[in-house]
């Protein structure tokens, strides 16, 4: 479904990735673990256009997308969920859910209903304001407003940064949920536990590269030592 190759992209004069490659097959979960600051973000602000790569590729189901402005990135069925989530102030649970809502010729049509059986928490916080919402209900949120737009691919940035152990663990079980729907997934963490109990392979980064690939099985047998190397003696 993506197909990254050889992209480079740059902050003003600063240059972030070097070469970075790699691919995400219809109905995988992949992710991309690594420090903060290696660049992880910027690969998918990269894809969806954002911050544009300066060079390479990048195929969406075999079409180039590379210089192809965010909005019409988006509705070819890419969808972002930003590690600041950006929930819309003024606007109830529902009413987040409402304004994603957009015609698409995805298979999938996603429906209040169906979001509300992964997350049975929104449907009892649908009439509250949106933002009063705990860290790990507004992830669940911009996750849901996301599956709201019917995309064939999400991005994920980070999705249990800064939630407490039992709610990632919920966040994670959700995602397993989503990846048993068919929805495909291109994550970044900086932890294990996502690529672990989640992700069909994983992508290591480090200064803007990619450093090791591989399975999440591939992982678990991989060398501890440098592992914890890559995620910096996490």
């Amino acid at each position: 479904m993506l197909e990254v190759e050889n992209i480079h992209t740059y902050y003003g004069l600063s240059h972030i990735l070097f070469g970075v490659s790699l691919t995400v097959d219809k109905g995988e979960c992949v992710c991309l673990l690594g420090r903060n600051g290696v660049g992880k973000t910027t690969t998918l602000r990269s894809v969806i256009g954002l911050t544009p790569a300066k060079s390479g590729s990048i195929r969406l189901n075999g079409k180039e997308i590379r210089n192809t402005a965010t909005h019409e990135i988006v509705r070819a069925g890419v969808g972002l969920i930003p590690e600041d989530r950006r929930i819309l102030p003024g606007l109830t649970v529902r009413e987040n859910l409402e304004i994603a809502i957009r015609s698409t010729h995805a298979p999938k049509k996603w429906t209040f209903e169906d979001i509300y059986q992964i997350f049975p928490i929104l449907r009892d916080r649908q009439k509250q304001e949106g933002v009063t919402l705990s860290g790990g209900e507004q992830q669940m949120l911009a996750i849901a407003r996301s599956l709201m737009a019917n995309p064939e691919l999400i991005l994920v940035d980070e999705p249990c940064e800064g939630l407490a152990p039992l709610v990632t663990e919920e966040v994670l079980g959700q995602l397993i949920k989503m990846k048993d729907e068919g929805i495909t997934m291109l994550c970044t963490d900086d932890a294990l536990k996502l690529a672990i109990n989640v992700a069909d392979r994983v992508y290591f980064m480090d200064r803007g590269q990619i450093a090791w690939e591989g399975t999440s099985q591939q992982l678990i047998d991989e060398d501890k030592e440098r592992i914890a190397k890559l995620l910096g003696a996490r």
